[in-house]
């Protein structure tokens, strides 16, 4: 059967943010989608109110309720192999592919435009999203966060013959992906458990780059030029002249940025998210925007009214005592990008990082640049483990990640600690970062500071 022509789709791990956009995709579709996920969410919660039934129990039968022929089961790879639903429904036969196969089958009906990378696929992605949809051509998305902007990580147009991807190198899912313009953003070392090695790693973004249709374009970071046989259909961009398409950067408090092409200049361009990599980031969505013929009159305005996506330098608070921003950093380049960010935002401010790491195995492969990027916080509270899809690696805990961190402030904390030290603390600048469960304590912190400050002036 082709991908549109089940009736139920049933998901396992709905609550991902790859799989969300999927299932809000298929219900919008009209058809009948309903899921598992481990635990209840604030993402779960949006998409039960949409319509869509959801349980946090796994059941080891749910033959009479979807009927085999009618039926498509879609997983992701974090769900563990023994699920007992999912090998309910391998033993019983149904039609079941993983989340990233069902992507790229529909990806195919449309004009690709997919963004890959270690960092920045979810600000680029968003922001091209925004800007084409805020075009006359509209688009289709599919994206890894939810936009500030549309308040979805889900955008769908009846018309447009475009859809924006992500592009996910974990467990090699890009790679169902053919797409008519592709973006690399970075190579950074992650994924070990999925690669092994640094050779894997840049061998599998070589097959993506393959991918790329014969008449499309690879847009490239102007730092990884050297790293691929690239095809002659190849730009790069960054913030130096040395790339084809680059930016300026000519105010960091303003966001303002100079865009030069080849062959034309734009000056005075204001993105309406801060930090120097993401002008960077905005400078690859807009070499994609003006190669496909879509710069558009309108491009400063919309630029400027870009929110940026939840838990991506999100400021979620602010007044004249504190600033609380959270975002999903969970890799040292990541770290090292925010907390630089924030430092030439807020050069005289002092910073407290409240990091929890996401896998025994990444923490304890990049253990030495975890530290080193934490080190540059003026204060840090360390979080236990979010073990994710693992299991424990004997020695890799936080507290031996914090032994290696250069910081005179610092501690080891349980989340339910977080909020009782910050009601006895003072703090300038508060960062939530990394990208297991910690984004549940960002409502809590906010109402903190809401209640803590009620009486200062905004």
């Amino acid at each position: 059967m082709k991908i549109n022509d089940y009736t139920y789709y049933y998901f396992i791990g709905i609550g991902g943010i790859g799989m969300s956009a999927l299932a809000r995709h298929f219900h919008g579709l009209g058809k009948i989608v309903e899921g598992y996920d481990k635990t209840p969410s604030p993402l779960t919660t949006t998409l039960q109110s949409e319509g869509i039934n959801i349980h946090f129990e796994e059941f080891d039968s749910l033959t009479n309720k979807f009927p085999k022929n009618k039926t498509l089961i879609i997983y992701t790879p974090a769900i563990p192999k023994d699920n007992k639903e999912l090998l309910f429904f391998r033993d019983a036969n149904y039609d079941i592919l993983k989340r990233a196969k069902v992507l790229g089958q529909i990806c195919k009906d449309f004009q690709n435009i997919a963004v890959a990378g270690s960092h920045g696929k979810t600000t680029i992605s968003t922001l091209l999203a925004h800007l084409f949809k805020q075009s006359p051509v509209g688009c289709n998305a599919f994206l890894g966060g939810i936009s500030n902007n549309y308040d979805t990580n889900y955008l769908y147009s009846r018309s447009s013959r475009y859809v924006i991807t992500e592009a996910d190198e974990y467990d090699r899912s890009f790679l169902q992906l053919t797409p008519h313009i592709a973006i690399i953003t970075a190579v950074d070392l992650d994924h070990l458990d999925i690669y092994h090695n640094e050779k894997n790693l840049l061998f599998s973004f070589q097959k993506f780059i393959n991918q790329c249709q014969p008449d499309g374009t690879l847009i490239l970071n102007h730092r990884l030029k050297n790293k691929f046989s690239l095809p002659a259909n190849t730009v790069t961009y960054g913030l130096t002249p040395a790339a084809n398409f680059w930016s300026e950067v000519v105010n960091h408090q303003e966001h303002i940025f100079s865009f030069h092409t080849p062959t034309e200049d734009f000056h005075n361009l204001q993105l309406g998210i801060p930090g120097e990599y993401n002008i960077e980031n905005a400078t690859a969505a807009l070499t994609a925007l003006y190669l496909d013929n879509n710069f558009y009159a309108a491009l400063p305005d919309n630029l400027k009214n870009f929110k940026g996506n939840k838990r991506r330098f999100d400021i979620r608070f602010q007044n004249t005592d504190t600033i609380y921003i959270d975002d999903y950093a969970h890799h040292p380049q990541e770290l090292e990008a925010i907390i630089t960010a924030v430092r030439k935002l807020y050069p005289t401010k002092n910073m407290l990082g409240i990091f929890q790491p996401h896998l025994f195995s990444r923490t304890k492969d990049l253990a030495d640049d975890f530290a080193t990027a934490l080190s540059d916080l003026d204060k840090l509270i360390l979080l236990e483990i979010y073990p994710a899809r693992e299991k424990p690696i004997d020695g890799i805990t936080s507290e031996w990640l914090l032994s290696k961190v250069n910081l005179d402030n610092k501690q080891l904390l349980n989340k339910d600690e977080v909020i009782p030290y910050l009601s006895k603390t003072e703090n300038e600048i508060i960062l939530t970062l990394g990208a297991g469960d910690i984004d549940r304590l960002v409502p809590q912190i906010e109402e903190l500071l809401t209640l803590k400050y009620a009486n200062h002036e905004s």
